[in-house]
């Protein structure tokens, strides 16, 4: 059995959409398509924009999606996934690429969910780190003994974890976990506290979007972040999808949940190998590789 895996911020490069435009018709359609739906020239930036240019969220969340989704759909006839799976960002991906939402929908919900979490950071100063080398477990003791807001955020493989929350809360966190052995708690250069009780503003903003947007049952099952659990339901994948932004991605989780499944192979679909690197770490004994095209 086979699942497709959506990765999420983060695995962008500059002029990752170059080659899917020079090779394929439904590239440029689809790549035409989202820059009158955003009204902005993704396409242009995918192609030829700077490091700078996508590190800016309003333009990252909608380029690493539209990446994704159009490899699945060049995929064509071959992408006949057991399950899928996206990583934060990623879930849009799946949803889309297993039909659960359609393309125009998926574009708009991740723009307006870029600009969400964009006005969420500006309300307040929130940070994320990355802690390594400790049982999870002791990260999240540490966090729960830190005053302020910091929670665990990213289950990502074992030994790397990604913890979240205000400025303050989180460097005494880095300092405690390094105290109890932790081999680097590092400050990762990114703008908000994504995944925490600080992106509250944006949940709630982006409930109302996904409320309003049609969802049908996937042709597949998806693997949620907040739950790792298999979903087809649409009222369960848009409750789970609204719970996201505040709730931690339990990527190990779904990994060997869906190992526990059946799953044997994992292609990623979308810019980059983060999602290869981490599932080899977590289940070493299943194959991974980019999806082709």
């Amino acid at each position: 059995m086979k699942a497709y895996l959506f990765p999420g911020q983060g695995s962008q490069f500059p002029g990752m959409g170059k080659d899917l435009f020079d090779q394929s018709e439904i590239a440029k359609e689809m790549f035409q398509v989202s820059d009158e739906i955003l009204g902005f020239e993704l396409s242009t930036i995918l192609i030829e924009g700077s490091k700078e240019d996508l590190q800016q969220t309003r333009v990252t969340q909608p380029a690493i999606f539209l990446h994704s989704v159009i490899t699945a759909k060049v995929i064509g006839n071959d992408f006949k996934p057991d399950a899928v799976a996206g990583h934060s960002l990623g879930e849009f991906s799946a949803l889309t690429a297993a039909g659960a939402i359609d393309f125009e929908s998926g574009l708009k919900l991740v723009s307006q969910r870029a600009e969400a979490m964009q006005k969420a950071c500006n309300l307040s100063e929130g940070r994320m780190a990355a802690v390594l080398g400790l049982e999870d477990n002791i990260v999240e003791e540490i966090c729960q003994q830190t005053s302020g807001v910091v929670v665990a955020a990213n289950y990502n493989c074992p030994g790397q974890l990604v913890i979240s929350g205000s400025k303050d809360a989180i460097e005494l966190a880095c300092k405690n976990l390094e105290s109890v052995g932790a081999r680097r708690a590092l400050i990762l250069p990114v703008s908000g506290a994504f995944h925490s009780p600080l992106m509250e503003p944006a949940r709630t903003e982006l409930a109302n979007a996904i409320d309003s947007t049609n969802f049908s049952a996937p042709f597949c099952p998806i693997y949620q972040n907040t739950t790792a659990m298999s979903v087809k339901d649409p009222i369960e994948i848009k409750k789970n999808l609204i719970a996201q932004l505040t709730s931690p991605v339990m990527w190990t989780q779904t990994i060997n949940a869906m190992v526990e499944s059946g799953i044997t192979d994992f292609f990623e679909v979308g810019p980059g190998k983060v999602l290869q690197g981490l599932i080899r770490k977590i289940a070493p004994e299943v194959t991974v590789s980019s999806a082709e095209i």
